[in-house]
């Protein structure tokens, strides 16, 4: 631990007396072997000036000493935040705070506060409601943080630097006991109010810098088609958890994320002159266009449910946290060693049901509803058996096309 120990000095700066006999009263802070000086910005009377402070009990003598006491128990405060948080403190630091300078009047709950504010006010204009519970759940957390560790109510964004980060990601591990995935998704929230205060000139250096956080382990996101075959044909429970099936299998075979399956209507459905009838609609979540024929199963899952769901709706839908937690117990039932979740159903469509099955990478990047290509590239993993079925076909065409001469 680096020495935050401190001294305020006071005294005039007598080369510059002016008239009417006063003088500059300049402030010397000592924090461990750093050291700077700085006008407190008022006068003090040469005659009556002793030891640091202005002797007598006239008003303006009162005045002066308490704005000295004020700027040392300021400077006190500053070195007992900044010491908490960091594991070095400068005099420079500290004089920033203490004159109030620009950077130092920020702080970083109060700055992170406001722009959950502002983003609550753009939701339905140019921001997602679903992006602002990420912020709120990040603010409180690192509110709880601030306040257990350091027993503070809020920090000033001087005070960051990679000590301060990496302590965060050490409480959001040990003391709430979070996944990686969870504290990628948080320090990510704190990363960008931290870019947004680099933007506007409050803060130069990133604490960030250097840091990386511990992402989580890759795990399976798709069903295999032996997994989907389990899926439609293993008895359940409960004729809730057939619904659910049917939900999921759903997406499974049109990549369509709960969001916007909670809004499909008969409106979304056109019949082309084949006969085929197609999913036209565009995603909740970016208003990108998207559209995809219907396969045999997701035609016969409408047809089960057809008139069941209200307001019009294709599909009687549950909350997705009841989806996935009854996802679970159906996972158990078909025999499935994995955690399900819903999502993996747009997974399963994009990387088992099209890509696998020789669909080009640009059509079901259409049939997502994505913006890019390397959106779509995310959901792209190749499966072993694709991988043999390419092989095979490989080896078929060059067979017998070389010989070695021996």
């Amino acid at each position: 631990m680096k020495n935050t120990e401190l001294k305020v000095a006071f005294y005039l700066k007598k080369n510059e007396q002016k008239p009417d006999g006063k003088c500059p009263v300049m402030a010397r802070l000592t924090v461990g072997n750093s050291q700077t000086t700085f006008s407190t910005k008022f006068d003090a009377p040469a005659s009556a000036w002793a030891s640091g402070r202005v002797s007598g009990k006239s008003k303006d003598a009162a005045e002066i000493n308490r704005q000295l006491d004020s700027l040392r128990a300021s400077a006190v405060v500053h070195v007992r935040e900044l010491s908490s948080v960091s594991d070095g403190v400068s005099a420079e630091q500290v004089k920033s705070l203490v004159l109030g300078m620009a950077s130092g009047q920020q702080t970083l709950l109060a700055y992170f506060s406001r722009h959950n504010e502002n983003f609550q006010k753009r939701i339905g204009v140019s921001r997602k409601k679903g992006s602002e519970k990420g912020y709120k759940q990040a603010l409180r957390h690192l509110t709880n943080f601030i306040q257990s560790r350091y027993h503070l109510s809020d920090i000033s964004f001087t005070a960051l630097d990679r000590s301060f980060i990496d302590k965060f990601d050490l409480y959001l591990k040990i003391d709430c006991g979070l996944e990686p995935g969870t504290i990628v998704f948080l320090t990510i929230r704190l990363n960008t109010i931290i870019g947004n205060a680099i933007a506007e000139g409050i803060i130069t250096e990133n604490p960030f810098e250097g840091y990386e956080a511990e992402r989580p382990a890759p795990r399976q996101k798709y069903l295999t088609r032996k997994e989907l075959e389990s899926m439609m044909t293993t008895p359940l429970e409960k004729p809730r958890q057939y619904l659910i099936r049917d939900l999921f299998l759903f997406s499974c075979y049109t990549g369509i994320p709960y969001c916007d399956m909670r809004t499909l209507s008969a409106e979304d459905l056109t019949t082309d002159q084949d006969g085929t009838v197609w999913v036209k609609s565009s995603r909740g979540k970016n208003d990108n266009d998207y559209g995809l024929p219907l396969l045999d199963v997701p035609m016969y899952i409408l047809e089960q449910y057809r008139g069941t769901a209200p307001d019009g709706r294709l599909l009687p839908m549950y909350a997705i946290s009841e989806l996935n937690r009854e996802l679970k117990n159906i996972a158990r039932i078909c025999g499935i060693q994995r955690r399900l979740t819903f999502h993996m159903g747009r997974h399963t469509y994009a990387t088992e049901v099209t890509l696998s099955q020789g669909v080009p990478l640009e059509s079901v990047s259409r049939m997502l509803g994505h913006g890019q290509i390397k959106t779509t590239l995310i959901y792209a993993k190749t499966t072993n058996d694709k991988l043999d079925e390419d092989m095979n076909i490989l080896e078929k065409r060059i067979a017998g096309k070389f010989k070695f001469a021996i």
